[in-house]
């Protein structure tokens, strides 16, 4: 990967998170990742919208709702989740 092509979890922090049709399901609180491959587990999502919490997506022990980052299609503006792989 070139070294222009990377993100840094900090530059991914507060971005929106859409599906591909445009659903809007909040934006990046936080980032779960394995400490020992660096791979990135799930998106915690902040201020979920009215839809995304209706969805029943699984949640961490303090109820925030996880994205899988397996989902992620796309980053840029927003980070773009493919919505048949959640749910």
């Amino acid at each position: 990967m070139a070294e222009e092509d990377k993100k840094f979890s900090k530059q991914l922090i507060g971005k929106i998170v859409v599906s591909k049709t445009g659903k809007r399901f909040g934006e990046v609180g936080d980032l779960i990742f394995e400490t020992r491959s660096g791979e990135l587990i799930n998106i915690v999502l902040k201020n979920p919208t009215t839809y995304t919490e209706k969805l029943e997506l699984e949640k961490n022990k303090e109820g925030e709702i996880l994205i899988p980052f397996s989902a992620v299609i796309a980053l840029g503006d927003f980070i773009v989740i493919a919505e048949e792989d959640i749910i």
